[in-house]
């Protein structure tokens, strides 16, 4: 097993580029890391890592080993499944990532039933309204709201989820109802913006007479968490865009208003995300086939 240990710490190591990153990522120290990497290198009887004080990078031999590396934890992956295929008895421990709002409101909330179905997995969730590198902070899967760039992930599409802009009755009192996007961004409103590393310009993509319109909108207000958004827009502050399912409930008490509903936003998809050597493994089969169809269910009831 201390091996194996050594191999997956190489392989984190390798892809992350950094010992204290695959220490985090496993869970251990750095010394331990260094340990783990130190003891494959005398096993192997070469280095593996070219190391200086500011630097890490993978020797000759390091690539080398990369590929068999993870043909023997793919081995192992797939060894294991078949056993817990054959026990009926899935355990193990699930890495998950998800949006705040999504996994606030449709991934915790369903957790402990699937808990009680399957005592023996374990549930490690991240919420947070980043992109999340699935592959590089070792999650098993990770939910995701919005357009999707092209990768080597198995992707489940979940459900189409309907976006409308809303703002506040005080808000709308103060400074008027938008009626579309062309008013919106006439009349200098307020919007209320999601911001996350590499964010670009702030644009909201909504559906005209003519077909889907990018509006460049603008705000004095921006957070990378989308629950500090809604909290903004019912303190009134600004309009801000969001999933129907997120603010039902402030909409149905007239907390919040639909606004510029001319326009309304593109619906945005909800996905669950996989890495393509976690497919096989029972227990991620067995919580995306339990949340896709809780996810589902929320969906239709909220909407």
């Amino acid at each position: 097993m201390a091996y194996v240990n050594n191999v997956k710490m190489f392989v984190r190591v390798y892809e992350l580029g950094s010992m204290s990153a695959a220490a985090r990522d496993q869970r251990t120290s750095p010394a331990v890391a260094s340990a783990r990497i130190g003891e494959l290198e005398k096993h192997l009887g070469v280095r593996l890592f070219n190391r200086t004080t500011r630097s890490l990078s993978p020797t000759e031999h390091g690539r080398l080993f990369y590929d068999g590396a993870c043909a023997i934890l793919d081995a192992i992956d797939a060894a294991e499944a078949k056993v817990m295929q054959a026990s009926q008895s899935p355990r193990g421990t699930l890495f998950v990532a998800a949006p705040l709002g999504i996994g606030r409101r449709l991934i915790a909330p369903a957790v402990p039933a699937f808990k009680m179905l399957y005592p023996e997995i374990d549930i490690r969730l991240r919420l947070s309204d980043r992109i999340v590198d699935v592959m590089g902070e070792g999650l098993d899967l990770a939910f995701h709201l919005g357009p999707l760039e092209d990768s080597d992930l198995k992707i489940r599409v979940i459900a189409d989820c309907e976006r409308l802009l809303c703002a506040a009755p005080s808000y709308i009192a103060a400074r008027g109802m938008p009626e579309d996007g062309d008013a919106l961004i006439a009349d200098k409103h307020d919007c209320l913006n999601l911001r996350f590393p590499g964010a670009r310009e702030f644009r909201w993509s909504l559906q005209t007479k003519t077909g889907a319109r990018a509006y460049a909108v603008t705000g004095p207000l921006e957070s990378d968490d989308g629950d500090v958004l809604t909290g903004w827009a019912l303190a009134g502050s600004g309009v801000v865009m969001k999933p129907r399912f997120e603010v039902a409930e402030h909409l149905a008490s007239g907390a919040l208003v639909e606004v510029a509903a001319a326009t309304p936003p593109l619906p945005a998809q909800l996905a669950c995300l996989t890495p393509s050597r976690k497919l096989r493994d029972p227990k991620v089969q067995l919580f995306t086939e339990f949340m896709v169809a809780k996810c589902r269910e929320a969906l239709t009831i909220a909407e």
